[in-house]
């Protein structure tokens, strides 16, 4: 077994892993980095981008849909086959360009997930590696459903690869995974049955919202079985069977294919953290404020596998690691994370955004505080593409005027809940927002009617 040594070791590609390797790389230290899948993280390779690929399509047909006698003939054909070759130009160059960068940068990489010996020692592909400083950065992992017959339904990685849709789909989970990629597949013919354990879909999120979005969906097709637990899945001849307890009743489903949305979790499985000292919970890796381990203070984490008041947001794994490299480098700026407002989105159709306090985090912090709620399908933005699903609801501390959280449905409300983000961060009060100007008629402009 060989021997080498690294000023830092970092394990996972993704946004966070890279960051954090080419800073410390370009301070002159000796930099490794591992992965156990292909270079460049879930967000490029296998999340975000390509499914927003995958959206593009279903918004055309959804616009053409609303559209249809309003100027519309007919609607467009499409091809799931074309749709993925195109999808696959995002996708398909990643993992080489990723590693031809880091390569050209001096970084040692290696391709497996590296395991823990001691508190600076990891094994890895038959190595034994020393490192003063390791970070983790390995991103969440699909959910491994705890019941008979786990191995049969596909997760979201294998739906971004499917060759064609089949002519029926279960989805077991109503979070961010199985709406998006419900809508997708509805939205393509498909026959979608969601199933969940909740009351609802989306409980992270305002209620009310959610509620517009579950009367949306059903709509275009999609079928809800709520208070479900999955108890198994069976292979049949030509289907999937799909047993689930609903309230103490025993219920059935049937699809071609069954796609696991039972979220993800933080992927450690593989590390042997306890080796190394690194404490670690069902959030993930343990940290302080400055994204360092308790436990184990050679260890940092960054990402969505860190166990931190952040979401597991692509831009926010780019600041976290800023921290991180601040720490190890000793960099004069910023080393504690100080987590700006962070808004989550649903690219659903309509889309799905908050940002900021719901009404009972605003009470119990001890707000002062008033709220808007309004469905405002009438408002020309939302008549003008023949939109039903157009509503907001804000928060606005009454003593300040500042927005303390936004809550919107709406065709574009991914791009709208970020000028609520740049007044949260820039505690632009409401009168200060009425008072601005900004181009009309576009979505934007409707915030100023919104607080």
């Amino acid at each position: 077994m060989g021997f080498e040594e690294f000023d830092v070791f970092v394990i996972g590609t993704g946004t966070a892993g890279k960051s954090v390797a080419k800073e410390c790389v370009a301070e002159g230290l000796k930099v490794a980095i591992a992965d156990n899948r292909e270079y460049g993280g879930t967000c490029a390779n296998r999340g975000c981008d390509p499914k927003k690929v995958l959206v593009g399509l279903t918004e055309i047909l959804d616009r053409a849909g609303k559209m249809k006698g309003h100027g519309i003939t007919r609607m467009p054909e499409f091809s799931w086959k074309e749709l993925m070759e195109f999808k696959k130009t995002f996708t398909s160059a990643v993992p080489a360009a990723t590693e031809k960068d880091l390569e050209s940068l001096g970084i040692k990489m290696y391709h497996q997930s590296p395991k823990f010996l001691d508190e600076n020692t990891l094994s890895v592909e038959g190595k034994t590696v020393n490192a003063k400083k390791i970070v983790i950065a390995t991103g969440h992992q699909p959910f491994e459903l705890p019941i008979p017959g786990r191995e049969l339904p596909v997760t979201s990685d294998e739906f971004l690869e499917l060759e064609e849709l089949p002519e029926s789909i279960i989805f077991i989970g109503a979070g961010y995974i199985g709406m998006e990629f419900a809508h997708i597949a509805a939205r393509c013919g498909v026959d979608v049955t969601v199933i969940d354990g909740e009351s609802r879909a989306l409980n992270n999120f305002d209620k009310d919202m959610v509620k517009y979005l579950q009367d949306a969906s059903e709509e275009i097709g999609i079928k809800f079985i709520f208070d479900a637990e999955v108890t198994e899945v069976e292979k049949l001849q030509t289907n999937f069977r799909v047993k689930a307890n609903q309230k103490g009743e025993k219920i059935e489903r049937k699809a071609k294919l069954v796609v696991n949305a039972a979220g993800r979790v933080p992927a450690v499985d593989e590390l042997d953290l306890e080796k190394g000292n690194v404490e670690y919970s069902k959030k993930g890796i343990v940290v302080n404020a400055h994204l360092q381990s308790p436990s184990n203070n050679n260890v940092y984490a960054c990402g969505d596998v860190s166990a931190s008041e952040g979401l597991p947001l692509t831009p926010l794994s780019s600041q976290e690691a800023r921290i991180v490299a601040a720490n190890i480098l000793d960099k004069n700026r910023e080393k504690e994370i100080d987590y700006p407002p962070q808004p989550s989105v649903v690219f659903t159709i309509p889309n799905l955004a908050m940002v900021g306090l719901n009404e009972k985090e605003a009470r119990e912090k001890g707000y002062n505080f008033k709220v808007e709620q309004k469905l405002v399908s009438k408002w020309f933005n939302a008549k003008r593409i023949n939109d039903d699903y157009y509503a907001y609801k804000t928060l606005v501390d009454k003593d300040s005027g500042l927005v303390l959280g936004a809550h919107l449905i709406g065709a574009d409300a991914g791009e709208m809940i970020n000028m609520f983000v740049m007044a949260m961060c820039g505690k632009l009060d409401c009168r200060t927002l009425k008072g601005m100007i900004f181009s009309y008629p576009s979505w934007a402009s409707d915030i100023k009617s919104m607080v």
